[in-house]
């Protein structure tokens, strides 16, 4: 097989069937690492330029596309697959003027099958776990994962298992989740807590953890890059902004760019900048203090999908910082939903979390991090139907603590023709 588990830390090696998340020597996180010299065929720009538009699986996927990139040892027939990916590259001047910046492209995560990027994951997730021969999988989620996983268990045949708290879940998630059939069990306890519970429940019961400690959900988010630089003729882009919650997406991207690197896809790498909420911003406070001294929150944002206060992914995330030289910013609520309103009006719409992308990008550059002629990948992860009660609430001016510079109000008027057509004079 071209590909084995090995530990970050201590570079321990495991073979690739092995049901294992963290290093059984030192408690590391494990990547998926491949040996693409093994592999019969070169990897090209042009092998993946060929496979655009394909209409058969598993190409027509925008994740197993880049199939020598993600797991290039699987056979075609294992993989469960939504025909997920071939997200759109947005580039908007209103938005790049809002930013401050002369170019920016806006990857929208949303438009993947269950409106989320948590798709490029859970595809080769659960193509591992039917590998396994798995037939229960299960994961701790604020709404987006649940979601997810559920559809990728009930579409392979898999009986899914969501871990829920028990306050502040966006409906648009939940509803996702009970719709394709997982079990929901909602508890007394936050996402930090039930990422516990899961991982010793599933052990003592024999399911197979998906949330993003599981190496192979990270192999299916680097995709993210893989199909944005093509997007992008290839050509690297300044800086890359993304959201960073339990930071899988952050450092599956590092680990992306630096395969890209290592076989010659792209000439150079990108800057990497992750943007947290302020009330829930452990990895932005343990990189200003000059990574001294790692301390959990107790997470509260309006961005529900980024609401965590101790991120499982911090080491590789720490790596990819440290790979990128990439910087980690925060963002008040209302910087967050003013974004998402902008991004909204343009006609793209997006989650809340998402619009940490933009609200993060316009700071960076406000402080002068950014340079206005940088160009800028921003990177959207969730549709905008994925938390509707914050998008009426910021329109209608009921969210607390939070002015909103971009209503969009809803205007009352009676069954009366002349008041309707005043109205909208």
């Amino acid at each position: 097989m071209p590909s084995i588990l090995q530990c970050m830390d201590c570079a321990q090696q495991y073979p690739i069937k092995c049901v294992l998340y963290t290093c059984k020597e030192c408690g590391g996180l494990l990547d998926v690492k491949h040996d693409f010299a093994s592999l019969a065929a070169p990897i090209t720009r042009e092998l993946f330029d060929a496979r655009l538009g394909a209409f058969a699986p598993p190409y027509n996927s925008g994740v197993w596309r880049f199939k020598e990139l993600v797991y290039p040892g699987i056979e075609p027939a294992a993989i469960v697959s939504r025909m997920e990916g071939n997200t759109n590259l947005y580039e908007l001047p209103r938005l790049a003027e809002f930013a401050g910046v002369d170019a920016l492209y806006l990857k929208h995560e949303g438009e993947n099958p269950t409106g989320s990027f948590k798709d490029r994951g859970m595809t080769t997730g659960v193509t591992q776990a039917r590998h396994l021969g798995a037939t229960r999988v299960a994961c701790a989620s604020t709404g987006n994962t649940s979601a997810s996983m559920a559809s990728y268990a009930a579409y392979a045949g898999m009986q899914g298992i969501v871990f829920l708290q028990n306050q502040e879940i966006a409906m648009g998630k939940l509803a996702q989740g009970i719709a394709y059939g997982a079990k929901c069990v909602q508890i007394n306890a936050d996402f930090d807590r039930n990422m516990a519970l899961v991982r010793q429940v599933s052990e003592r019961l024999g399911i197979y953890v998906l949330n993003s400690i599981n190496p192979f959900r990270l192999e299916g988010q680097k995709t993210i890059v893989f199909e944005a630089l093509q997007q992008l003729r290839w050509q690297a882009p300044d800086w890359i902004v993304v959201p960073g919650g339990n930071l899988g997406n952050s450092s599956a991207f590092g680990k992306g760019l630096l395969e890209m690197l290592e076989v010659g896809l792209i000439d150079r790498m990108p800057r990497l900048a992750i943007i947290q909420a302020e009330g829930a911003n452990p990895l932005y406070r343990y990189f200003s203090g000059g990574l001294n001294h790692f301390q959990p929150v107790k997470a509260q944002t309006i961005a529900t999908a980024i609401k965590i206060g101790n991120p499982v992914n911090l080491t590789k995330a720490i790596r990819t910082l440290e790979w990128t030289g990439g910087v980690v910013e925060e963002v008040s609520d209302e910087q967050i939903m003013n974004a998402k309103a902008v991004i909204d009006g343009a006609g793209i719409g997006c989650e809340p979390a998402s619009a940490c992308s933009l609200a993060g990008a316009k700071k960076l550059v406000e402080s002068g991090t950014i340079k206005p002629g940088d160009s800028v990948l921003a990177v959207l992860t969730g549709h905008v139907l994925k938390d509707p009660e914050a998008t009426i609430g910021y329109h209608a001016d009921q969210l607390a603590g939070i002015a909103p510079g971009y209503r969009n109000p809803i205007l009352q008027a009676d069954d009366d023709i002349e008041q309707i057509i005043r109205l909208l004079e």
